[in-house]
């Protein structure tokens, strides 16, 4: 019923305890049930949040009062947990990255289709308000034709940082994790690419300069756009101190510059004082995941970030990896 509230659980109680909360502090959401492989923190939480808990998944998906599950695990084993919780009817959204695997994501693209429940992507950047707009100035074409993107994430981690978590070390395995891209970046390229538009194109190099880890801890990238543009991308957690993110866009009519979260440029041939504050956004549009699944599952089905476009960040990402393996410049439309 449209009336009842739509009822959550949540797979993974170190970010997902965050996400846990923000079901409880949402209308019209319901926290249920939260599962963690450490009962000390699955019970911590459950009694926290006032909802049920268990360490077993299987338990949660064969509850018949949960709608939708959220999935905070390790980034290699997103898309298998979200193919079990979507074969037992319910709808999945999971944190980022969608998979470190473009073939896993299919797999779950494909089992939301069969199973007709809603796959979402928590990618938080793309309901920020000051983001939207930017979006929506660039849709309008107001900086012109797009000639040049770069994404810059310059950032620290401690060798302690990946050995850490739970498992411990998962971050700094291959099986589980991607590295800097896969693990920090993925946020930034995923707007960098919804700015940007598609991408066509990818040469990139990765290494592991100043970690013991399996994965990397420097990437970066040139890129080509379908719409003519170039980019580039360089992420990294050897950066010390860290310096931040940020995306700048250039277009034939002017600039753009995002620096950790907010826009420190704005320049425009066509007007000496361009403003973003003149677009308007729905107040009723989602503010969150949590917000957005809400009004999908209760409505249309349609979320910021579903499945299909939450793969594209990670063929981009792959990508890179790939052409860093064999040297040259990789097409996506044939990954």
């Amino acid at each position: 019923m449209l009336s009842d509230p739509v009822k959550f659980g949540i797979l993974g109680l170190g970010v997902g305890a965050g996400r846990a909360r923000l079901v409880s502090e949402t209308e019209d959401a319901e926290l249920v049930c939260v599962c963690d492989l450490q009962e000390e923190k699955a019970r911590q939480i459950a009694n926290e949040l006032n909802c049920e808990w268990t360490t077993r998944y299987d338990e949660m998906l064969k509850r018949d009062d949960i709608d939708a599950i959220g999935i905070f695990t390790p980034s290699g084993t997103h898309c298998d947990y979200a193919i079990k919780a979507m074969q037992a009817g319910k709808h999945v959204f999971v944190t980022k990255p969608m998979d470190i695997s473009v073939e896993k994501c299919d797999a779950a693209i494909q089992e939301a289709k069969d199973a007709g429940v809603i796959l979402a992507v928590d990618f938080q950047l793309r309901y920020d308000e000051i983001n939207q707009k930017i979006k929506i100035m660039l849709d309008k074409g107001l900086l012109g034709r797009l000639i040049l993107g770069d994404l810059r994430m310059k950032w620290f981690r401690s060798q302690e940082y990946y050995e850490g978590g739970y498992p411990r070390g998962w971050r700094k395995r291959r099986e589980t994790e991607g590295g800097s891209a896969a693990n920090q970046g993925v946020h930034f390229i995923d707007l960098f690419q919804w700015f940007m538009g598609p991408v066509k194109t990818v040469y990139g190099r990765s290494g592991t300069f100043a970690h013991d880890i399996e994965t990397e801890d420097l990437s970066i990238a040139l890129l080509t756009f379908e719409n003519g543009a170039w980019g580039s991308i360089v992420t990294t957690t050897v950066s010390y101190p860290s310096l931040g993110s940020s995306i700048e866009l250039t277009g034939d009519n002017g600039s753009i510059v995002w620096k950790d979260g907010d826009v420190i440029l704005y320049k425009r041939k066509d007007d000496p004082e361009p403003t973003l504050d003149e677009f308007r956004l729905d107040p009723d549009r989602p503010k969150n995941i949590i917000e957005d699944m809400v009004l999908a599952i209760r409505g249309d089905g349609q979320v910021m970030v579903d499945g299909v476009e939450g793969r594209k960040s990670v063929v981009i990402i792959n990508a890179i990896y790939e052409s860093s393996r064999t040297g040259r410049i990789v097409e996506l439309d044939k990954l």
